[in-house]
């Protein structure tokens, strides 16, 4: 062998030994319980036929990225100066703004207050890190993209290193008070990359009851006492007749001559029957005694005669 090839052979080895620096690896990931916004709506998320989805679709210029792509790297914790107010669920990268209109008919999932809700963070590509969940404050209006405001200064949950199981890291939190649809805000700041992941799950709580506008029943006891009481009306006798009041006339005491017959009639029909029978009688006799007298003074004339 020449000297020449003795010495391209010894180039060859001595390269061969150097090491060569591997690429970054990539983790990925995003929210699959409750669904996220990019696990929904984006290229290959899982719901992408919903409305918000489509139009999300076509204010990204009709394509939104990878559902586990959604990363800034160098972050290093300055969330809040990395990415923009009304650009938190894109994290303020155009292959995904369609995911930052405010909209009310994302998929969501239904929760309530106080209740422990279990998230299923789905790493394809796994790694280590730290992620702090976050939930919109009372007042969230829905209506408006969402700011940093919104969340609070503190997390509702932190989990580092959460365990791997089925493919997704598993963590839960207990969700607080709230009322109607809110937003769950995820951050995944890995440790064995330079990558952060942000991510939007919209969560639905019961409706705040609806205050009555009819005024409110007053309870028994209230009724009870504010009845008036009722009492019998007290009756007043009449006046008594003044003294000088003159008495009625009594009726004049009955005649001791009186017919004994008709004092013995017992209704007013008979005592009238009884009576116009005396009329009768009285005067035929009446007339009885006038011819009597008209026969006398006749035989008296004719005996003068």
């Amino acid at each position: 062998m020449s000297v020449r090839r003795l010495c391209a052979a010894a180039l060859l080895t001595a390269a061969a030994t150097v090491a060569l620096p591997s690429p970054p690896a990539s983790a990925h990931g995003a929210p699959i319980t409750p669904i996220s916004r990019s696990a929904a709506c984006a290229g290959n998320g899982i719901k992408t036929s919903a409305a918000a989805c489509k139009a999300a679709k076509v204010a990204t210029n009709g394509f939104i990225g990878a559902f586990d792509n959604l990363r800034i790297a160098n972050v290093n914790g300055n969330d809040r100066k990395a990415v923009p107010d009304g650009k938190l669920c894109s994290g303020g990268l155009d292959n995904y703004k369609g995911l930052d209109l405010p909209r009310d008919d994302f998929p969501s999932t239904s929760v309530k207050s106080g209740q422990k809700l279990p998230i299923s963070y789905e790493g394809t590509i796994p790694h280590q890190g730290q992620f702090r969940v976050f939930l919109t404050r009372p007042g969230y209006d829905p209506s408006k993209r969402l700011t940093w405001d919104d969340l609070g200064s503190k997390p509702i949950g932190t989990f580092t290193d959460p365990p791997l199981t089925g493919g997704s890291y598993r963590m839960s939190v207990t969700l607080p008070q709230r009322t109607g649809r809110q937003l769950l805000y995820v951050v995944w700041e890995t440790s064995s990359t330079p990558d952060t992941y942000y991510s939007c799950s919209d969560l639905v709580f019961p409706a705040a009851p609806v205050a009555s506008s009819a005024p409110a029943a007053p309870s028994a006891a209230a009724t009870k006492k504010a009845a008036p009481v009722r009492t019998a009306p007290v009756r007043t006798s009449s006046p008594a007749p003044e003294a000088s009041m003159a008495a009625p006339a009594a009726e004049p005491a009955a005649e001791s001559t009186a017919d004994p017959v008709l004092a013995a009639a017992t209704s007013p029909e008979e005592k009238s029957s009884i009576t116009a029978g005396h009329w009768m009688i009285g005067a035929a006799l009446g007339a009885g005694v006038v011819a009597l007298l008209v026969a006398l003074v006749g035989r008296r004339r004719r005996s003068g005669l």
